[in-house]
């Protein structure tokens, strides 16, 4: 990179105002030459699949303290990819290797971090109890009419793993209420393709119910007996789906289109959402046709439809994605990419069917303990909704097995604090302080665990937060239109932002609080590269230290180092961290000489604190080039140049001295809006080169900015 004249002068400026050293340069030209100890190159030491020893650990320490490596974060890894060792977590001699890690690096004064959970993402253990894991909020339902006794027990959601019972609802509904379309009598189903000539595999096949479709341009349709007025559509997929849709209506003899969508459900995993094959759902401009039909295009291969909903009842669009059941499916969502457009009115008519808030009735106290509701049903058509919690079921990852158990509710700061004291709580409890004089740090890396929508208290914090009950909204969790489509978005728009919050102060400031109240710091990467739910600003303004990422290729820090240093910089945190040349693949392919461009680049990023990607422990003398993995550079003793990365670490030392000093000035801040979940922003329009930015969000600008 090319660096004019007048920034340096600008920055020697800064450096030397900041510094108190009235035009003497020679404490900074000394620090350049000969940097601190303050100044600490880092290291990922991962522990991996229990192959590990007392004999290693003390010889990667000494090996890193001669490598100019003095800080090293310990993460108990698992992979399928490598034989397991012998030394299982938390066993007694697990406990005497962590012990003597802990006592040499005190020795060598090489400061530690250890990951606050066996795996590297996120929080959580075999300790974590279902009821303190993280929790959605899940319903079965009922219709009932009145006016009636009912006396019948509510079934408790299929999908339930260890449910706990929140509110029994009910609130009136219509006789023809999201009454499927493709199902009244004498409707027709067709389906077909647009190709000319097609072969079988070209052709759409029915299923036990379902229809598979393509790849080539096919269409479902619907023809009724008589014109019935749709508001809503839901489409279901069966597996691996990805399609363009379109849905269009004749009129005329002609078919025109209503509205164009997109069908993703190509990633299942429980780490984009604990509802892996949510619905797609969308809301239609009203209309009124006797014959309909979705056009399918760019299908994925066998792309499966189990169930296709068309309906007059508006449901609230993509109301999956808008309670995080179903959450962005790639790594990288970007900053458009959990807004939505504004739902189409409705009709006075349809509108007035709705149920209001009002309407929405508490009857939770007329369910027995079994189940069993006992009430009298008012008169009209009613839907009933029992609803709890359970279990997302997602887990700490990649763990070994006996590190392996539920991730710990991010909403809640009381479950954060057991979850603490059951690990890393227990590291403090069995090694002396005078063997664990330099672990310092806490460590949280990127975020990877999904989602979740509920937690204990939610009403009276809710309430608490926004000044209104949450509990007439409760329906729209799933999709029903209570007063109007954007009263219940404006609903669903709390409870995102709800959810962040709790994120960043619960989960992040609450790990934050309990470590320092043990001595130690907490580390965080603010941002996740799966499902995550929080505002990247907020969840790492939480935390004591925050740190980016990059890879020695490709285009991972392209954004997460500059979500890291804006936060650091609006937060007032003066260390910025990144986890530095980490890769995939391509084994010993890599070295110092061919990783300086890319970590020249992290530091106009705003990167002034370097963690080197990965230390594996080396616990077997005997094997060359000893153990290694998929992902990271093998910054280990084993390698054949690691006798000589002193020079590089040197030059990192060098590098971040210089950067650590003053404070950092930007020409422009982006406000990333108040939307939730965010893990990037938006420069609209774009910075001219040649200038400087930093991102910022509403917290800060309401308490912190000044003009």
């Amino acid at each position: 990179m090319k660096i004019h004249r007048t920034f340096v002068t600008a920055f020697i400026a800064l450096v030397m105002l900041s510094s108190g050293c009235s035009g003497d340069f020679s404490a900074i030209e000394q620090g350049f030459v000969s940097p601190p100890d303050s100044i600490r190159i880092g290291v990922y030491w991962y522990w991996i699949n229990d192959n590990i020893s007392k004999e290693a650990v003390v010889k990667d320490l000494h090996a890193m303290k001669q490598a100019g490596i003095s800080r090293a974060f310990i993460g108990n890894i698992g992979q399928q990819s490598y034989p397991v060792g012998k030394v299982k977590i938390l066993s007694d001699e697990w406990w005497e290797v962590i012990h003597t890690a802990l006592k040499t690096a005190s020795e060598l004064d090489i400061e530690i971090g250890i990951f606050n959970s066996p795996g590297w993402s996120q929080s959580g253990g075999p300790w974590i109890k279902p009821e303190q894991s993280m929790r959605y909020l899940a319903t079965s339902e009922l219709r009932a009419k009145g006016p009636a006794k009912i006396e019948q027990k509510l079934p408790k959601p299929e999908t339930a793993y260890d449910f706990q019972d929140e509110k029994v609802i009910a609130f009136p509904v219509s006789d023809d209420y999201r009454q499927n379309l493709f199902s009244v009598p004498g409707a027709r189903t067709v389906s077909g393709v647009f190709t000319e000539n097609p072969t079988a595999a070209q052709q759409v096949r029915k299923s036990e119910g379902k229809h598979i479709l393509p790849a080539v341009e096919s269409f479902i349709g619907l023809v009724l007996p008589k014109a019935y007025t749709a508001r809503s559509l839901e489409i279901s997929a069966c597996g691996y789906v990805y399609a363009n849709a379109e849905l269009q209506v004749k009129d005329g003899g002609e078919f025109k289109a209503i509205k164009r969508f997109v069908i993703n459900r190509t990633n299942p995993g429980l780490n984009v959402g604990f509802v892996p094959y949510a619905p797609i759902v969308i809301s239609l401009p009203e209309v009124t046709a006797s014959e309909y039909r979705i056009v399918f295009s760019n299908a994925s291969r066998d792309c499966c439809i189990s169930n296709i909903a068309l309906s007059g009842t508006p449901v609230t669009e993509r109301y999956p994605e808008k309670t995080l059941a179903k959450m962005f499916q790639s790594p990288l969502p970007y900053w458009h990419d959990y807004l939505w457009d504004k739902q189409p009115d409705i009709q006075s008519g349809a509108a007035a069917a709705l149920a209001k808030p009002e309407q929405v009735l508490d009857i939770s106290k007329y369910m027995a303990a079994d189940g069993t509701l006992s009430w009298d049903v008012p008169e009209g058509e009613w839907l009933i909704l029992r609803t709890g919690m359970t279990s997302t079921g997602v887990t700490n990852s990649p763990a070994s097995i006996e590190g392996t158990g539920l991730e710990v509710d991010k909403m809640n700061k009381k479950h954060v604090a057991t979850h603490f004291d059951a690990f890393l709580g227990k590291i403090l409890e069995r090694v002396p302080p005078e063997d664990r004089k330099t672990w310092k740090m806490v460590v949280e890396d990127s975020y990877e665990t999904g989602s979740q929508n509920f937690t204990d208290g939610f009403f009276d914090d809710f309430k608490a937060r926004y000044g209104y009950d949450a509990l007439p909204f409760i329906p729209a969790f799933y999709g029903h239109v209570i007063g109007s489509p954007d009263l219940s978005d404006r609903f669903l728009w709390d409870l995102r932002r709800m959810i962040a919050d709790k994120v960043s102060y619960d989960y992040v400031g609450g790990l934050r609080e309990i470590s320092n109240k043990h001595g130690l710091a907490t580390w965080l990467e603010n941002y996740g590269h799966w499902g995550f739910p929080g505002e990247f600003l907020q969840y790492g303004g939480q935390s004591d230290e925050i740190g980016g990422e990059f890879w020695s290729e490709g285009n991972l820090g392209d954004i997460e180092n500059r979500a890291a240093s804006s936060c650091a910089h609006i937060y007032g945190k003066t260390k910025v961290s990144a986890e530095s040349f980490t890769c995939g693949g391509n084994a010993y392919a890599r070295y110092p000489a061919v990783m300086k461009r890319r970590g020249d680049w992290s530091f106009t990023e705003g990167i002034n604190s370097t963690l080197l990607h990965v230390y594996i422990q080396q616990a077997y003398d005997d094997r060359y080039p000893g153990i290694d993995e998929w992902f990271g550079n093998e910054f280990n003793r084993k390698n054949t140049w690691f006798k000589h990365i002193d020079l590089f670490t040197l030059y990192l030392k060098r590098c971040n001295f210089m950067l650590q000093q003053g404070l950092n000035v930007a020409d422009a801040a982006y406000f990333i809006g108040e939307d939730a979940p965010k893990m990037t922003g938006i420069r609209d329009p774009e910075i001219p080169k040649g200038y400087s930015f930093d991102y910022i969000n509403a917290e800060v600008i309401v308490r912190d900015l000044s003009v």
